[in-house]
């Protein structure tokens, strides 16, 4: 069985079509909804809604952004100083996306949304730029065959589709689970990759309660549906983890499973994670403080915190763990101090605290308490 060319025809049905068995009901913010064309909103297939992880001024990666749905969600929410990404493989779904580009980028104020043709686990790869070349230069033989990987070395690295260390949220919906096994990883890596230090991730997608036998894996139908390439659920965790993403956590999931196939459950699920900052030394240190519920807890650095106890670390540290993925587990005693010295209740400073702070003691209190 070939996925992508399985995928690829059912997809570009789905563009020319609405196929409702490719999707689960999603609730959707109507106010966003209402600037949307209807056929982008009938063609639109997933099982959850990334763009409320968006927010103002944030890049946002879309990967197999399809007719465009979310990506236009995510527009209005980006505002003036962001901007969206589509990507995606199927001619199909872009020519659908793109349809409707111009009459949005009049009802947003500006143009901040582009399509772009490539495979989500090949991030590099622009594919737009590869059928050029094959056209100019199309393979006949061995050697020409390899003037063409010469050719994708170098564009991936020259001129990379998403480039490096370029995006603050990588958001998709309904379509890691349409990547084949062997290239899984690949795409994991690919989506690290181009997210900046502390970037974030939000991932709708259909997990599996338990392996998928061989069987189910060899059904086109089943594979092109969401259901034969999901991960486990356990797994989905593991892989981002495994793969450098911390805070990884389940933020959605669906109860009631969406499928039952051969008494294996299959169900609805967002996954959030962060890419972590580049790590400082204790040179610039921050005091946190865990705020339970748990006894204690291990963060993905391998750091031990216990509930109450103040924690010493890094700046970089410091910037993820107080960042939105973790919550507020943490209260952040440096934040905490500026806010009181900002309040009139603030307490008075001791000629101790006044000459590490390099401030002057007037040898009263600091506010009207």
């Amino acid at each position: 069985m070939n996925i992508e060319s399985t995928v690829r025809e059912r997809y570009s049905q789905g563009a020319r079509e609405t196929q409702e068995a490719l999707c689960c009901p999603v609730d959707y913010d109507s106010s966003l909804l209402a600037a949307l064309p209807e056929e982008i909103i009938t063609r639109d297939y997933g099982c959850g809604d990334p763009s409320r992880y968006v927010q103002a001024g944030d890049v946002v990666l879309d990967l197999g952004s399809g007719g465009g749905k979310i990506c236009y969600l995510a527009a209005q929410l980006v505002g003036p100083q962001g901007r969206v990404i589509g990507v995606d493989m199927n001619d199909d779904m872009l020519a659908l996306a793109r349809k409707y580009q111009t009459d949005m980028a009049r009802k947003l104020g500006g143009d901040r949304v582009r399509f772009l043709k490539g495979y989500i686990q090949d991030l590099a790869l622009d594919v737009e730029a590869l059928d050029r070349h094959l056209r100019e230069h199309p393979v006949v033989d061995q050697q020409g065959y390899a003037e063409l990987r010469a050719w994708e070395a170098r564009q991936r690295r020259e001129q990379p589709l998403i480039a490096d260390a370029s995006v603050d949220l990588v958001i998709s919906n309904c379509v890691l689970n349409l990547v084949c096994d062997e290239e899984k990883e690949q795409l994991m890596r690919g989506i690290f990759r181009v997210l900046k230090p502390g970037g974030r991730v939000a991932i709708s997608d259909i997990v599996s309660d338990r392996p998928i036998p061989a069987a189910l894996k060899q059904d086109p139908e089943l594979w092109s549906g969401c259901i034969s390439g999901a991960f486990q659920d356990s797994e989905f965790l593991r892989t981002f983890a495994d793969n450098g993403f911390h805070a990884v956590c389940y933020d959605k999931w669906e109860a009631q499973p969406w499928r039952v196939v051969e008494g294996i459950e299959f169900r609805s699920v967002t996954l959030t994670a962060c890419k972590g900052v580049t790590e400082g030394s204790l040179t610039e240190h921050h005091s946190l403080i865990y705020r339970g519920p748990f006894a204690a807890v291990i963060d993905d650095a391998g750091l031990r915190h216990v509930r109450g106890e103040r924690s010493r670390v890094t700046a970089a540290q410091h910037a993820g763990l107080t960042g939105a993925a973790y919550r507020d587990a943490f209260i952040d005693l440096q934040a905490e101090l500026s806010a009181a010295a900002a309040s009139c209740c603030a307490p008075a400073m001791s000629a101790v605290d006044a000459t590490q702070n390099n401030t002057s003691h007037t040898g009263h209190g600091g506010g009207c308490c």
